[in-house]
């Protein structure tokens, strides 16, 4: 008998080991798949050790501490994610948008498109800039997770014309889309990106002319009139299970008659305040102001942080970013318009909120802000 629960107990745990071995190569096999990017090696590793923001192997914030408040695990949180329910996660109609013909736009007409979540087609200084485009119908790794609203992503990579510069703020699912860049991968001039991300375009193909690695601080000049200043970030980076390889940013956009800032994803932080110093204002500021919640209070800001940061940077006006097109934290779709818009009176600067699509044109007094949300559901 002894023999017998012996032998039963080994198979078992020959079973258990035969499960294990199956799934850790099934694992392997799904990270190893081209849309993961790939971890700086070589001579872009030896840089990236040079920068004072990456300290024992990995880059850190400049305000140091864990990325989640209670600092759980990321395992842990992302299967509380999974438990948690959701208030009101999307609309309950489609999202309205306005569809032009972006190839007919005029380059040298200052303007912004907003294209949905944390993606701009932005005209400045006769140059066509692209941030963190997303045309995909999801941002994740897979099909099922993180779906785009309905009638959220009106614009395909076919829509697209040539692209001067392109900027990656950093590498998550929700800002760096891998069938997008490759649909886009001839028609881009350059990309402009933090230390580490140009692993990700150098793995996908991009000649290593065309990939500009900085640092924050750094300064890239796109002509001899128009720079890209890189400026902090307050996040965290990663494609798979290894985090912090690659760096975070934002861009101050500085061309002869305007200055247009994007945060990036971005916890409030004094380097608001202190590029608004250096930077004399902005003209118009594209600030993280969704997918919040007070465990990622570090890396995200709230609508009423974007305002503040809005009125420290010194801009005129204030585009919110990081919203509109996806759920990623718990609060409904809708409470980061009208939180940012209660935040946004009687503040120095004003607020805009056009449709997707729509060309915002730069100019002295900016259209009214369009509560268009209000016409499709809202939360209250």
């Amino acid at each position: 008998m002894a023999r017998i629960h012996r032998r039963t107990l080994l198979k078992a745990l020959a079973g258990v080991a035969v499960s294990g071995t199956c799934a850790g190569a099934g694992l392997h096999f799904f990270l190893a798949q081209e849309s993961f990017g790939a971890i700086p090696e070589g001579d872009a590793l030896r840089r990236i050790a040079s920068s004072p923001n990456y300290v024992g192997g990995e880059f850190r914030n400049l305000i140091p501490g864990p990325i989640l408040n209670d600092d759980e695990s990321f395992v842990i949180a992302l299967l509380r994610s999974l438990v948690t329910k959701k208030e009101q996660p999307a609309p309950p109609h489609p999202v309205p948008f306005l569809r032009v013909n972006l190839r007919s736009l005029n380059r040298n007409e200052d303007s912004v498109v907003w294209l949905g979540h944390s993606s701009f087609l932005i005209h400045l200084g006769g140059l066509r800039i692209l941030i963190d485009p997303v045309f995909s119908p999801y941002a994740a790794p897979v099909s099922f997770s993180t779906r785009a609203f309905e009638e959220a992503t009106p614009y395909s990579v076919g829509d697209m014309p040539d692209i001067d510069c392109l900027l990656i703020s950093h590498d998550h699912w929700d800002h760096l889309d891998y069938p997008t860049i490759m649909g886009l991968k001839e028609r881009i001039g350059v990309v402009v990106c933090g230390l580490g991300v140009g692993a990700h375009f150098r793995r996908w193909g991009f000649p290593e002319h065309r990939i500009l690695e900085a640092d924050w601080g750094d300064v890239v000049p796109l002509s001899p009139e128009f720079r890209v200043h890189v400026t902090t970030a307050h996040h965290y980076s990663g494609r798979s299970l290894t985090r912090n390889k690659s760096l975070w940013a934002g861009f101050l956009l500085e061309s002869p008659g305007k200055k247009v800032f994007f945060s990036g994803d971005s916890g409030y932080g004094p380097h608001f305040a202190d590029l608004g110093k250096k930077s004399g204002g902005v003209d118009l500021a594209l600030l993280d102001c969704g997918q919040y919640n007070e465990r990622w209070s570090r890396i995200h800001m709230t609508p009423e942080e974007a305002a503040r940061a809005a009125e420290e940077l010194g801009a005129r006006a204030l585009l919110p970013a990081h919203i509109g097109k996806f759920s990623l934290a718990y609060h409904a779709w809708d409470e980061p318009f009208e939180r940012i818009t209660a935040a946004s009176r009687g503040k120095p600067f004003q607020l805009t909120t056009p449709l997707i699509g729509a060309p915002l044109r730069l100019t002295d007094t900016l259209p009214d802000s369009d509560p268009w949300w209000r016409r499709i559901g809202t939360s209250s």
